[in-house]
């Protein structure tokens, strides 16, 4: 794994990166799909620890089933389970989508709120959740942090912080206003087409000349090609020998 940058780039230079990446994904939206705002919020819960593409061939199927709250709120839970269960953590995502459903048909009338709080208190749906579907399907200024935004907004020198909270509080004072909400399109797509774990692909990289990661990579390649070890790396191993040796 390539280690993060230790110093944060000037606000000016964070400014540039992400306008890079803006120009290099112009049309950047959600790969999940959906129809309404309940089945992006369905999506959503869905999509935790599993792939954007397994949640598109398993929600067709789910709003088959159960094509509105008041459906999803009346499913038998084992039959959910059964449709989700390619998901992953199949149980705890039917209960948590069965009972968001309830709790929509119970206090919203089936809608799906358009405020944090809300959304928030919803079983199932955290900061994250929620600002996908506020940014996507309401057009708020909010940005979502996942695995994908964590590490390039890291690497590219945006953040220092440990939390998602803390890269989402530091990303955000780097975008106007208006483009926020797209702002986690850039940094997600960046991230699986270009910046991915655990290796970027920094040779097609459009931000290598101004990334603070892209020299770091560099020399960790040249040490592989040398056959020469990082220094860590060397540590490390120097110390097991030293405690096989007794």
């Amino acid at each position: 794994m390539i280690p993060f940058p230790k110093r944060k780039v000037t606000r000016v230079h964070g400014q540039r990166e992400l306008e890079i990446l803006e120009r290099t994904y112009p049309a950047a939206v959600t790969a999940l799909e959906y129809d309404s705002p309940f089945t992006l919020l369905i999506a959503v819960i869905l999509s935790a620890q599993c792939t954007d593409a397994r949640v598109n061939l398993t929600t067709p199927f789910l709003f088959a089933a159960y094509p509105t709250p008041h459906a999803l709120a009346a499913a038998d839970l084992s039959q959910v389970e059964d449709l989700i269960k390619s998901c992953g953590f199949y149980r705890m995502k039917a209960k948590n989508i069965v009972n968001a459903a309830r709790a929509l048909v119970e206090h919203y009338g089936g809608e799906v709120p358009s405020n944090r709080e809300a959304l928030e208190a919803l079983p199932g749906v955290g900061r994250k959740t929620a600002s996908v579907v506020l940014s996507v399907v309401f057009g708020a200024a909010a940005l979502a942090v996942d695995t994908h935004v964590f590490r390039v907004a890291h690497r590219l020198g945006l953040t220092l912080a440990q939390t998602p909270r803390g890269v989402e509080d530091d990303v955000v004072k780097l975008v106007p206003h208006e483009k926020i909400r797209h702002a986690h399109h850039w940094l997600i797509l960046h991230g699986r087409a270009i910046c991915k774990a655990p290796v970027p692909l920094c040779d097609r990289c459009p931000v290598r000349e101004l990334c603070p990661t892209a020299p770091i990579a560099a020399r960790l390649r040249r040490g592989r090609t040398t056959g020469r070890a990082p220094a860590a790396a060397k540590k490390k191993r120097s110390g097991r020998t030293g405690r096989s040796m007794g």
